[in-house]
């Protein structure tokens, strides 16, 4: 399952990755959140932490289906005894559920000593990759999988539909989330929906403290906690329009370096994250 995640993941964050990263146009980079580009050493930092987060990731779903299996809990496959929730219910529960629990853990995040001390290591990445969506510690990746667990405990729950959604639904708007670009197809304004706007405000902007914009999916839990930013909206439709000569100006990283085995395992200094600009 960890081979098969890590597949998954990589190909999926690479195929936002390859056209906005290594091959920027300046029509693209007018949508990009931050005007300047991660260097090589901070995404290769966004992969190994991945790595580290899908260790994590992977141990809930691989119980789920073990428990299941053996009869310990209420995960079925195919149409099962599950069938007198109809799989449009269990689509809303599953979803509802697993997005509030998302938003209050990562919440509390930002709220509580112990557990900044271990969601901060996600904010070194203030200007994100879609290398970044699970680029966490061993313990934030275990409890937000979680719900998988609890959710096949508590009722019924088909279990291709439950894993579907985890890996289309959130993984695969995780990944837009931290792209770092805003799409034309969703304003940053839209009522419902969290966007990569919001996420990149949020990787930029919050503290301990300071949780802001710390919804996942839904814009609704931020807006009955009040963890919106309250300072003028900066999107793309918002903020002033780049010029050609801010482009020209914008240094692009040399990215083929990560396909190099021999940088990979070179020894470097740490990365100081600090001197690359926060800039919206």
């Amino acid at each position: 399952m960890s081979v098969l995640g890590l597949v998954s993941m990589l190909l999926l964050s690479s195929a936002l990755f390859y056209p906005y990263y290594v091959h920027p146009t300046f029509e693209r980079w007018q949508r990009k959140n931050n005007p300047k580009f991660p260097s090589p050493e901070l995404v290769k930092k966004e992969i190994i932490h991945m790595c580290k987060g899908l260790s994590a990731a992977t141990l809930c779903p691989a119980f789920t289906l073990m428990a299941s299996k053996w009869g310990y809990s209420q995960g079925y496959c195919g149409s099962g005894s599950g069938a007198e929730y109809p799989l449009l219910v269990q689509l809303i529960i599953i979803f509802v559920f697993t997005d509030f629990a998302e938003y209050y853990y990562h919440l509390m995040g930002h709220k509580y000593n112990l557990l900044w001390s271990i969601h901060r290591h996600h904010h070194m990445f203030y200007n994100p990759s879609p290398f970044a969506v699970i680029a966490d510690e061993y313990l934030d990746q275990f409890v937000r999988t979680l719900p998988m667990v609890i959710l096949p405990f508590v009722m019924p729950i088909n279990m291709d539909l439950m894993f579907a959604v985890f890996a289309v639904l959130f993984y695969g708007y995780g990944v837009y989330l931290h792209w770092g670009y805003e799409s034309e197809y969703l304003s940053a304004h839209h009522p419902i929906l969290n966007t990569s706007y919001h996420h990149y405000i949020h990787h930029a902007l919050s503290a301990k403290n300071r949780p802001i914009y710390t919804g996942f999916f839904f814009k609704l839990w931020d807006n009955m906690f009040g963890t919106v930013l309250s300072d003028p909206c900066t999107c793309f439709d918002c903020r002033p329009k780049r010029s050609l000569e801010m482009w020209k100006e914008t240094v692009k990283p040399d990215y083929s370096v990560l396909l190099s085995p021999k940088w990979w395992l070179a020894s470097s200094a740490a990365v100081d994250a600090a001197p690359e600009s926060k800039s919206k």
